[in-house]
């Protein structure tokens, strides 16, 4: 998992939403899960959890993807 790309849309509700999952290797050897939400269309919030190694991190976006999709939001392809 390097990129993931959910979105969810609920029009009834006037929800359109996305969440971008981004697993990146930091300049001192760390590892990095950048995280970005908000409504389709806007720019949206950033946040950036640091990890020692490369499978914390990814297992970390892991965790927060299977949260999203008990939320309602689904994969992009």
């Amino acid at each position: 998992m390097d990129l993931v790309y959910l979105t969810k849309t609920v029009p009834e509700l006037n929800q359109h939403r996305y969440y971008n999952i981004q697993v990146v290797r930091g300049l001192f050897g760390d590892w990095g899960l950048i995280r970005e939400w908000g409504r389709i269309g806007r720019a949206g919030r950033i946040r950036t959890d640091w990890f020692a190694n490369r499978a914390d991190a990814t297992a970390a976006g892991g965790k927060l993807g299977i949260q999203k999709g008990k939320r309602g939001y689904q994969e992009i392809d």
